[in-house]
């Protein structure tokens, strides 16, 4: 029987599943920041977020479209013996099928290759994140948007940013909204509910661990393609790097907290109470509180 490790094929396979999950909502990840949410009787508010905000489509998708071009020049899979499962030489006709097999997949490849890249560029706005001006086009359509009071572009995907916007709950609030993009992962979501009770929850600001679930399904696979091909042919290399973030969310009201999940409750000052999480790599559950603002 003939055999041969599918690496190449199956690193390429992962790349299309991480590039499906991202789309399917990891567009957004805080890096370092601070974060406040001030709530008042009558349902006035202030948001403000300060510090890093990653766009791991900008900053990876096209390595990894790369690492995928470069899987499209035929290199021949190690063999094993059939008892042993050593590796050994190929032999001509093993050489041939492999051959064969990837060839008759070229063009399966490359429809999947240009579905993936019309996703990404609908996910960005219709922005193309392998173009070099992809990054200050998508800061200055952020800079006239409300609230974004400045957008730097850091390089790899990353822009630290000045967010601020203050205004009357007759509707939800989400943060980070932009323009031209369909509907991403959320940091923070304030909820209406009837009787002048607000829900917010913070999905954005827990790690891998306890945050959203697709980007751990997606370390898992980054995990897998790097053991797929332990000779190194950068696939792994270009798999996205989840960041992890880094920061405190604070909230500020004069209502009544009716539910919170901080380690140590609300504090009181200044005819005012205060809740604060620490947002890192130990943080296990996304901050959520519920606050009656009658």
């Amino acid at each position: 029987m003939l055999h041969w490790k599918p690496s190449r094929r199956f690193s390429a396979g992962v790349l299309s599943a991480c590039v499906a999950l991202l789309l399917a909502g990891c567009l957004l990840s805080p890096g370092k920041f601070t974060s406040t949410l001030d709530l008042r009787k009558g349902g006035t508010f202030s948001y403000r977020y300060d510090g890093e905000i990653h766009l791991l489509a900008l900053s990876k998708l096209a390595e990894m479209g790369r690492a995928t071009e470069a899987s499209e020049t035929f290199v021949e899979e190690t063999c094993h013996d059939d008892e042993t499962y050593d590796e050994r030489p190929c032999a001509e006709e093993e050489v041939a099928q492999q051959r064969k097999a990837w060839e008759e997949g070229a063009a399966e490849r490359k429809a999947r290759k240009d579905e993936e890249a019309a996703s990404m560029r609908a996910m960005l706005g219709g922005i193309d994140p392998a173009d070099p001006a992809a990054a200050e086009e998508l800061a200055a359509r952020l800079r006239r948007q409300a609230g974004w009071n400045r957008v730097d572009y850091k390089g790899d995907g990353l822009f630290e940013v000045s967010f601020a916007l203050s205004g009357k709950l007759d509707h939800d609030f989400l943060f980070p909204t932009m323009e031209g993009f369909p509907m991403s992962n959320f940091f923070v979501l304030v909820t209406r509910r009837d009787g002048g009770v607000v829900r917010i929850d913070a999905p954005g600001f827990a790690p891998q661990a306890g945050g959203n679930p697709l980007q751990s399904l997606m370390g898992g696979m980054m995990a897998s393609a790097a053991a797929a091909r332990p000779d190194g042919d950068g696939m792994g290399e270009a798999l996205p790097r989840m960041p992890t973030p880094d920061g405190t969310f604070t909230i500020v009201t004069n209502g009544q907290i009716l539910a919170n999940n901080t380690d140590g409750g609300p504090v009181t000052a200044s005819g005012a109470k205060t809740l604060t999480w620490t947002v890192n790599v130990r943080t296990r559950q996304a901050p959520t509180a519920l606050v009656d603002l009658n």
